[in-house]
């Protein structure tokens, strides 16, 4: 390592050095080209060319042909400054370039370990591999596991595993890409979607998203009485508006579970903190121009879904949009259309008719 850092500091000043002689040999071979005389030769025609159109007066022109001689005769008896590496910028420049190199190579020396040898990631991957898993950390885990599903990849077991240790290894991303692979290979297993779900939540900081809504029901629909699922799906219609509905759930929830269910305590402390908040204030009544904008705004996005209706959350925003607006008839005949557009789609009937329950602005 140490050989590295010399040779790129040896390398570094090298080419520096070359950069600053082919320049010096380029400035002397080059006939210096001062561009102020030139300038102010043609300065000196502009002004007999003002005066000859009527443009100067007689005493203006003799004036400013004095002013721009004196400034040529001035340009012309100043010496031309030719650069060489010699010189005090290129000393400068060179330096500028080697200092930073060499002191990286003490600060190393210093601070680093020149004398430890290289670790390849194969090689420290064998040892993990090796040995128990109790004495490996995590994301080490995790690196053992990603080589050993690649070697399995249609065993669902060996990416549950990975997803626990990539949840583990705070990185809720690299847990849902696992159990996305594993109800893959086995979509029978409802304890798969119920940590899919929790993963793509924490992947989303704790929201509710259409996908961690589409594994939590489908883990419902393999377990009617999966109790994490039933509780985040709570969770999401109390985040969505519908406190009412949230709360009846988990109070249902609530008188199923065991008395000696640990997860008890926690439901009880949700249930009373969401049956503590106090109703929405009413917001200050909208203008009309207000008004105006945003229906105008629903319009806009109900043409959208005309034109490309592939967009299930635009048909939930247009479903609300109308139930914030009062229009009765707008809400049911879009939500009447999304319905049989994805009648496939539970999760996304689920969205709909959350969104059809908003109450309308006062």
């Amino acid at each position: 390592m140490i050989a590295f850092w010399a040779t790129a500091g040896v390398l570094s000043a090298a080419a520096a050095l070359l950069v600053l002689m082919r320049a010096a040999r380029a400035a002397t071979l080059a006939e210096p080209a001062d561009p102020m005389p030139v300038l102010y030769r043609r300065q000196l025609a502009e002004i007999g060319e003002l005066a000859d159109r009527g443009l100067l007066g007689a005493a203006e022109r003799k004036s400013a042909e004095a002013e721009a001689a004196r400034r040529l005769l001035d340009a012309a008896d100043r010496p031309s400054e030719v650069w060489s590496a010699a010189s005090p910028r290129g000393v400068i420049l060179l330096g500028a370039v080697s200092v930073p190199a060499a002191l990286a190579l003490l600060l190393y020396l210093g601070l680093g370990a020149p004398g430890m040898a290289d670790q390849p990631f194969e090689a420290r991957l064998t040892h993990w591999r090796a040995v128990s898993p109790t004495e490996l950390s995590p994301p080490q885990m995790a690196a053992v596991l990603q080589r050993l599903t690649r070697e399995r990849p249609d065993d669902p077991e060996g990416y549950r595993f990975l997803a626990l240790a990539e949840g583990a290894s705070d990185n809720p991303a690299g847990a849902a890409r696992a159990l996305r692979q594993a109800v893959r290979l086995a979509p029978d297993r409802a304890e798969l979607w119920e940590m899919l779900g929790e993963a793509l939540m924490l992947q989303a900081g704790g929201q509710m998203t259409a996908d961690a809504r589409a594994a939590f029901n489908q883990d419902l629909k393999l377990d009617p009485k999966s109790a994490a699922a039933r509780f985040y799906l709570a969770q999401g219609q109390i985040a969505a508006g519908d406190r009412a509905g949230g709360l009846a759930a988990w109070r249902a929830l609530e008188a199923d579970l065991p008395p000696d269910d640990p997860r008890l305590p926690r439901l009880r402390r949700a249930i009373a903190e969401a049956a503590a908040q106090p109703a929405p204030a009413a917001g200050p009544a909208l203008s009309a121009d207000q008004l105006t904008a945003i229906r105008g705004m629903v319009a806009g996005l109900a043409a959208r879904l005309r034109v490309k209706p592939d967009d299930p959350d635009g048909w939930v925003r247009l479903v609300r949009a109308y139930a914030v607006l009062g229009e009765t008839a707008k809400r049911e005949a879009t939500l009447k259309d999304a319905r049989v557009r994805y009648a496939g789609r539970p999760d996304i009937l689920d969205q709909l008719s959350q969104a059809a329950r908003t109450e309308p602005m006062r």
